[in-house]
């Protein structure tokens, strides 16, 4: 990695406070306001509307354009999307950014990943390749216990517990949300030292629901277990979180918007449900300024909740769930 990229990556990393955000957002904008054509040329479009804090660059931009630049030791991710759609791309220039500022995000709320044992059940996400949540997810098996991995076989997943549970070694279990209820509806595993984590998504394989019926059902497979969940995307390369609840807190380099449904130029109160619009500093390399199709409100700490999604778009692999 050059010495600009470690001293960016470095300085994201380092963001805490509003300040410090705000410092550094102006000057993430600039700099693409002047080196990306895509992002110039919405900007020039929407110049007389005038966006405030920014325009907010539309996120099916990602599915008709090439947005940021893949470098040597870089990465292209795509999201899953769905039969016979267009998916969305995202040239990852800092792959090493990517994986610093995700362990962060996930240690600031659970911990170091060293004092985990991390299983995955991703098996639609294994199976398209290119998947930023795949990507992410292995990164953390490296990181955890020597006995983390990746597992799709029902049985060997319970035989796997049943050994961290006689080791009593905390684990944590994630996986998109149509495998973790199939897992969940076959056996109970009681165990408090399990922690299960939903990262959205039926893909069309189960009926949509909201998320408090998929924590509940959850929680019948996994009665003395945390059930948590994570709010992510190929567009954006940082994560949130929803601790044992529905509201998800952002990391400290990226702030939540609310926009108006008809008037996306228009940035809503706290409490005011809208489209969720993100400005994610991780994304400096590409737009750092997502204008989403998700549906959500956010509170007066900056937490948000996600509520659904805007008629008529593309269903996403992840979240897509209603709360």
């Amino acid at each position: 990695m050059n010495r600009s990229k470690l001293r960016i990556a470095d300085r994201i990393a380092a963001v805490n406070t509003d300040v410090e955000f705000d410092a550094m957002a102006m000057e993430i904008f600039e700099l693409q306001r002047n080196s990306s054509s895509i992002f110039s040329e919405f900007i020039d479009q929407v110049k007389d509307v005038k966006p405030e804090p920014f325009p907010f660059l539309p996120i099916e931009a990602f599915k008709h354009h090439n947005i940021g630049t893949a470098e040597d030791g870089g990465a292209i991710f795509k999201s899953s999307g769905t039969s016979g759609s267009h998916r969305s791309s995202h040239n990852v220039a800092d792959i090493e950014l990517y994986k610093t500022l995700s362990q962060k995000a996930f240690e600031h709320l659970f911990g170091s990943l060293t004092d985990w044992t991390v299983l995955a059940l991703l098996p639609s996400y294994l199976e398209n390749g290119d998947s930023s949540l795949v990507f992410m997810v292995n990164h953390f098996i490296n990181e955890a216990r020597s006995n983390s991995q990746f597992v799709s076989d029902p049985q060997n997943i319970f035989k796997l517990l049943a050994s961290q549970k006689e080791r009593n070694l905390p684990t944590l279990l994630i996986g998109v949300s149509y495998a973790l209820l199939d897992l969940a509806a076959q056996h109970s595993f009681d165990w408090r030292g399990l922690s299960v984590m939903e990262t959205g998504g039926m893909k069309g394989r189960k009926k949509e629901l909201t998320r408090g019926e998929l924590h509940r059902a959850l929680q019948r497979g996994f009665p003395s277990s945390a059930i948590h969940s994570e709010y992510g995307m190929t567009e954006l390369l940082s994560q949130a979180y929803a601790v044992e609840g529905e509201w998800f807190s952002a990391p400290p380099w990226m702030r939540v918007y609310t926009t108006s449904i008809s008037d996306p130029f228009k940035i809503l109160d706290p409490n005011q449900r809208g489209l969720l619009a993100f400005v994610d500093l991780a994304n400096v390399h590409s737009c750092s300024f997502i204008q989403t199709r998700d549906i959500g409100i956010i509170n007066s700490s900056g937490s948000f909740k996600v509520e659904g999604r805007l008629d008529n778009s593309d269903i996403r692999g992840c979240n897509l769930l209603y709360t």
